[in-house]
């Protein structure tokens, strides 16, 4: 059964997360404690063999030996390797989820296309979407382990309810070498075309939209069934399962307290920046037990939603999906079918704008501003200039000098107006006329006369412009 604790982060307070450490069943305890003890005990064995069963010259060989170690672990590129991994087992056990069929979408147009309160539309409509339900029946028979200790021959499907015995001998007549949980989609696509033929589908626009449903609602048992088919890489396992035991390996040997050189008893790696921790003799390596803990535990999150159709605690109730797919389908087909509540003015009919009332808990939120953009609050400059309006004058693009840039010529020393607004557009400018002191630019001393000659052509051409009719 799938570990639900949504209900427990529903809000961030202090210690939100402390309280889930609790808990036994889904967690990393359950699945990463026999590992530990194991490497423990290892740890611990070494150790004393190191301490009471080695001579002084053994010792020494040793205390080489788990240096070189030591190192060695550090040459092994794990956090890369085992992230990568675990990003790609998430993001393919997330799409796997994505994937499994569900009729909801195909059983409303069904609900909506096959008419008929007779006997006959009935049947037509509670078969065509236990067809379907079918489908995944099978797709999912063939993934998941807990389907198949439930269904573990076509006899119990049909017992299920699922197929009738007619139906079991034409499945079981069709040879295939190849997994036939298309069957009842093929089905399903007969029978609605018959359904059209004889009027229970009214319109050929009702039986394409049944019928790209279906293809839906059929891609996706495909997509399942080729999940478990194609897995990833097993090189890609194999090297990250290497990676960590060999890492751990080394650990076992490289971070023993053994003597330096000097005869000291110190550990080959402090892991924390400060004073040496040369005549330190810890018997508990207590970072060596924590590293273990993260990386071999990142290994068993990634072994356990590699493939989230078996029976782990995490795993997919896939069971519980298919009682609920057969339920609600059938409901909305058949019970639901033309049985409408009466339809009434709603409660805001006569109102301009609905508001749904809040309770004492919530009403706080009722008294905050609505979000009407993140530039809402920008603040305009008052400036009514600003605003004015200005038409751009389209011309050839001309390259961009250093005498062109106000910002750069200031650097360089070049006085020279912009070019970003042609003066002939302010004569165009949409509200009041400006003066005609503000069109003229001064060169600075020892700027280009020329190019203040010819803003001042252009600005007088303008002004005569704008006197004409």
């Amino acid at each position: 059964m799938t570990v639900s604790y949504t209900l427990k982060v529903a809000e961030a307070r202090f210690g939100g997360f402390s309280g889930l450490l609790l808990r036994w069943r889904g967690s990393i305890y359950k699945l990463l404690y026999k590992e530990f003890l194991l490497f423990i005990a290892l740890y611990a064995l070494l150790s004393i063999t190191y301490r009471l069963l080695l001579t002084q010259e053994q010792r020494h060989v040793y205390a080489q030996v788990a240096r070189y170690c030591n190192r060695s672990a550090d040459l092994i590129p794990l956090s890369f390797v085992l992230g990568f991994y675990v990003t790609l087992v998430v993001n393919r056990w997330w799409a796997q989820y994505t994937s499994i069929p569900l009729p909801d979408q195909l059983m409303c147009v069904i609900s909506a296309s096959v008419h008929g309160v007779d006997q006959r539309g009935r049947l037509l409509r509670r078969t065509l979407i236990r067809y379907a339900n079918l489908a995944s029946v099978l797709v999912l028979r063939s993934v998941s382990t807990r389907v198949l200790k439930r269904f573990p021959t076509m006899e119990h499907v049909v017992d299920a309810g699922f197929m009738s015995q007619e139906e079991r001998k034409k499945f079981e007549s069709l040879k295939s070498d190849f997994n036939k949980y298309w069957v009842p989609c093929v089905w399903f696509t007969n029978l609605a075309a018959q359904a059209r033929r004889d009027g229970r589908i009214r319109d050929d626009i009702a039986l394409c939209l049944l019928l790209e449903e279906l293809n839906k609602y059929r891609a996706k048992c495909s997509m399942l069934f080729h999940y478990d088919w194609i897995s990833i890489p097993l090189v890609y396992t194999q090297v990250v399962t290497i990676a960590v035991y060999s890492f751990f390996a080394l650990s076992l040997v490289g971070r023993q307290f053994v003597e330096s050189e000097a005869g000291a008893v110190k550990p080959q790696k402090p892991l924390e920046p400060g004073p040496a921790l040369g005549d330190l003799d810890m018997y508990v390596p207590l970072t060596t037990l924590l590293q273990f803990f993260f990386y071999a535990g990142w290994l068993k999150v990634a072994e356990q939603i590699i493939n989230p159709f078996g029976e782990d605690d995490d795993d997919f109730e896939t069971n519980k999906l298919i009682d609920r797919n057969l339920q609600v389908s059938l409901l909305s087909v058949d019970d639901m079918y033309q049985n409408l509540p009466p339809v009434e003015k709603d409660s805001y009919w006569d109102e301009d704008s609905a508001q749904p009332p809040y309770t004492v808990a919530t009403v706080a939120e009722s008294l905050r501003p609505s979000f009407l953009g993140s530039t809402f609050n920008l603040r305009i400059s008052d400036d009514p200039e600003q605003s004015l309006q200005v038409e751009a004058s389209p011309g050839p693009a001309r390259p961009v000098t250093a005498a062109q840039t106000p910002l750069l010529s200031r650097f360089l020393g070049v006085g020279a107006p912009s070019p970003a607004i042609s003066l002939r557009n302010f004569g165009r400018i949409r509200g009041a006329p400006r003066t005609p002191h503000l069109l003229r630019f001064r060169a600075e001393e020892g700027g280009d006369l020329e190019a203040a000659d010819r803003i001042e052509e252009e600005a007088s051409g303008s002004g005569d412009e704008a006197q004409e009719p």
